[in-house]
């Protein structure tokens, strides 16, 4: 890959030299200066070649990069599990919009050179910008399809390279040949690319997504999210400042009317915001574990604190009823969206703090406690598959694994959810509500479910958001845990 030592040969802007930061703020207001500077350098160059042709030159501009170099170990309390790299060394991150990243960015840089007592050093990295996440940044520019310019595109400006766009740091399997380790989960690359992408899936900028993140696979839920919004929002008490529907349409007054979306995205998405970013995002992600995937693989470059499921599921016991509860403490994978990214082998743990989360929730809804609460809620095993209709096909082998699994629901993307979440490091958890028996007869038919969502839809959200602001009032380095990293892990979360 052509880099920094090869400028010659391309036009690029006039950047400062990397610079030692012991001030996190400042030191992210270098960040962004120099991604302005090369975001904006692109684009004009980019305008310019539109209107007037090919350049006569290659054009390139580089993401700014923060660099970390300690000789020694960290001395932090063993509890923290992150703010520190793992050994001595250099460390290094891309970073890309920095607006966007800015507490995030002033946190954990803070924090590294906390534990560390070392400065970081901000300046341009060797890894170009493409032209088309430069350009994300300007409505007014859109980057033609292949051959629709006068000039081949790649032979002015650099594009995504997918061999380098790909999850190698959280997936433990990345290796950098001149001995840099990575200082935060994911580069600018792939966060650009998922940026992009999240725009794409639910119809809202990703600068509205919140920290608390909630998955739903029925839009029934939609409609009570907005109502619960609105009630807030006429609250000035409530700390809630605005509500976002798709399309990103932003209202920050109860009464104020939102028009039908006339054609909705994949995955339709809407946020109840704070000032801080702390409010709650709900993604109606569908059915099925891609989309499951999908949605937790680009939301999870915004790091969020948490993220829950709050769907349907089918109850595969004699003892529950439609409406009971169920809360994952096990996960059976039969997905199969992510075996190559983590194997079947690998355990996926309840985290205490979100099952403390959710069923102190569930009691504060129902009025119900400690052992009454077994009437309405079961604690185990959620099986995920990746067929619908599994109840139609020979009952044998499916039954036996379940019972073998001691599951007590099944669904389609839980499993995904917590396991990407696992992946990740972005702690997790599920909240299921009973919506059919198959195995004794009890199908989810349109007049049953009708009486089903009325009555159950408003609490289940409910437990769900009650869950996420007892978290909220969680101190971060107790919500983030140790369970979710491994042996070498990067200092960023």
């Amino acid at each position: 890959m052509t880099t920094q030592s090869d400028t010659a040969l391309f036009s690029v802007p006039e950047m400062p030299q990397p610079e030692a930061f012991t001030n996190a703020t400042a030191a992210v207001d270098r960040l962004q200066e120099l991604y302005t500077q090369a975001a904006t350098f692109l684009c004009d160059a980019f305008k310019s070649a539109l209107t007037g042709g090919h350049p006569g030159t290659r054009i390139r501009a580089f993401y700014p990069e923060i660099r970390l170099t300690t000789e020694t170990f960290a001395q932090v309390d063993s509890r923290l599990a992150f703010g520190h790299v793992s050994h001595p060394g250099t460390h290094a991150a891309t970073i890309t919009r920095p607006d966007l990243f800015r507490h995030y960015l002033i946190q954990q840089i803070g924090l590294v050179m906390e534990n560390h007592g070392v400065p970081v050093v901000i300046g341009p990295s060797d890894t170009p910008m493409p032209v088309h996440f430069a350009v994300a940044n300007d409505a007014s520019l859109s980057v033609p399809q292949d051959g629709a310019a006068e000039f081949i595109l790649r032979d002015v400006f650099d594009v995504p390279d997918l061999s380098t766009t790909n999850d190698d740091i959280v997936n433990g399997t990345y290796h950098h040949p001149d001995g840099v380790e990575p200082l935060a989960p994911f580069t600018a690359q792939r966060v650009d690319y998922s940026l992009a992408r999240l725009a794409h899936y639910t119809a809202t900028d990703p600068s509205h997504f919140q920290n608390h993140v909630l998955f739903t696979n029925y839009q029934f839920y939609v409609s009570e999210f907005e109502a619960y919004a609105r009630s807030v929002l006429a609250d000035p008490k409530s700390g809630y400042t605005s509500f976002v529907s798709t399309g990103n349409v932003e209202i920050t007054d109860a009464a104020t009317p939102i028009a039908e979306t006339a054609k909705m995205p994949q995955m339709p998405t809407y946020h109840l915001k704070r000032e801080d970013g702390s409010g709650i995002t709900l993604v109606n992600i569908g059915v099925g574990p891609s989309n499951a995937k999908t949605a937790t693989d680009h939301i999870a470059v915004l790091r969020p604190h948490a993220w829950l499921m709050v769907g349907h599921c089918a109850g595969l016991r004699n003892s529950q009823s439609l409406g009971d509860f169920v809360l994952a403490h096990a996960y059976l994978r039969e997905d199969k969206v992510l075996d190559d990214d983590l194997p079947v082998w690998v355990p996926i743990p309840a985290l205490a703090e979100i099952q403390i989360a959710l069923e102190t929730a569930v009691a504060g809804e129902t009025q119900l406690e400690g052992y009454d609460l077994k009437r309405i809620m079961r604690t185990g095993t959620v099986a995920s598959v990746d067929n619908r209709n599994w109840e139609l096909r020979e009952h044998t082998g499916p039954v036996q694994r379940l019972s073998q699994s001691r599951a007590v629901a099944l669904d389609m993307e839980s499993a995904t959810i917590a396991a990407n979440g696992f992946r990740f490091r972005v702690p997790y958890g599920t909240l299921l509500c009973v919506s059919d028996k198959p195995l004794h007869g009890e199908l989810k038919l349109p007049g049953m479910a009708s009486d089903f969502y009325k009555t159950q839809v408003a609490r289940h959200l409910m437990i769900g958001i009650r869950a996420m602001e007892h978290l909220r009032d969680m101190p971060l380095e107790r919500i983030h845990s140790r369970k979710l990293r491994s042996f070498e892990e990067t200092a960023f979360l």
